[in-house]
């Protein structure tokens, strides 16, 4: 198939466009904020040399004018943020309230189906499963990691391979679980869990169909990406317990486990509670792995993943919506928490 570029000019006028306006925008908030800042810089020390040599006092910058110049550079961000998150969050939220054609308000009826239909019932208990069992088990696993293979022989190698699934993408992941799990009849098997079965007298499985079992292999294959995340947070807090609280509980004969439960625990909990809320956040925003793995079906979905379904594939704008307030509203709460605890600590 031959490439004509007399068909394709319109798109390539497109994405020469969007490259133009990308370079522009991106360019000129970069060049903003580097001769903004430097103009002022070298204005303020030229006032300082000329007060120094002239003997005159120094004049401060009124705070009012202060706030105006801090507005200055605020404003990017603020303008950002107002179209990419609070515009779409006003306008999500209307269109919750609507029909499936964003023509006709019902008012709160799609918040009803969300909890009445029993398909969207199983999405809301798999997303459930999803939040109680990754943060918790990732998070075990990681602090376990953390606690093995610290002062290890080799513990810059076996770090590396823990963390390795993190440079994975979420989609890459699922395709390579896939293969773990895959079937192939009663003949050889590709999939290694069902070679493994084989091997030891069992039958094989198609283990992506079976509920709620498959809902919990998906939940696999997050812990296994997140773990190392978990790792690398809490062996760093880890090592920063100052060596002087170890060295005394070592000469008053605490044993490992006195050690791990007195003294690593309540050393780490901070960086515990931020992988905890991380996760958190992180599983119940999950997309890729049950799109990629089973596309949501066999009772696999959860809401991200059913947000999409409805939106996208039937038409349901009002419900894909409700779908999306209701997630927002969860992750809510996590993130008041996470920024109380941070306040805390930081008066602490």
């Amino acid at each position: 198939m031959e490439f004509d570029f007399a068909d394709q000019q319109p798109k390539l006028l497109m994405l020469m466009y969007g490259l133009v306006a990308f370079v522009v925008v991106v360019g000129g908030l970069l060049l903003l904020l580097d001769v903004v800042p430097a103009w002022f810089a070298r204005r303020r020390e030229a006032q300082l040399v000329a007060a120094s040599v002239s003997g005159a006092p120094i004049t401060r910058r009124p705070k009012q004018r202060e706030g105006l110049f801090a507005l200055f550079f605020l404003l990017p961000t603020l303008l950002l943020l107002t179209i990419g998150l609070v515009v779409p969050a006003i306008r999500t939220t209307l269109l919750s309230l609507m029909d499936s054609d964003s023509t006709n308000w019902v008012g709160l009826r799609n918040y009803g189906w969300m909890f009445s239909d029993g398909s969207i019932v199983r999405v809301l208990i798999n997303t459930l499963i999803w939040v109680l069992l990754v943060p918790l088990v990732a998070t075990s696993f990681g602090l376990i990691y953390a606690v093995l293979v610290d002062k290890a022989r080799f513990e810059a190698v076996a770090k590396s391979l823990i963390f390795l699934p993190m440079a994975i993408s979420f989609v890459g992941a699922s395709i390579i679980w896939k293969f773990v799990y895959a079937y192939r009849g009663e003949g050889d098997q590709i999939g290694l869990l069902n070679q493994i079965v084989v091997s030891l007298g069992g039958e094989p499985k198609q283990w992506l169909l079976e509920s709620p079992l498959n809902t919990l292999l998906l939940i696999v294959i997050m812990i296994w990406i997140q773990a190392g995340f978990a790792m690398v947070v809490l062996s760093a807090a880890i090592k920063a317990i100052p060596g002087d609280i170890v060295e005394a509980a070592r000469l008053d004969g605490v044993s490992p486990w006195q050690m791990f439960w007195r003294i690593t625990m309540p050393s780490i909990r901070p960086a515990l509670i931020v992988v905890v809320v991380t996760l958190t956040i992180a599983t119940l925003k999950v997309f890729d792995i049950v799109r990629t793995a089973t596309n949501g079906n066999y009772d696999t979905s959860v809401i991200a993943s059913e947000m999409y379904n409805q939106a996208f594939r039937y038409g349901q704008n009002g419900q894909g919506s409700a779908l999306a307030v209701f997630l927002f509203i969860l992750v809510i709460p996590v993130v008041i928490y996470q920024i109380r605890n941070l306040r805390q600590q930081r008066e602490g």
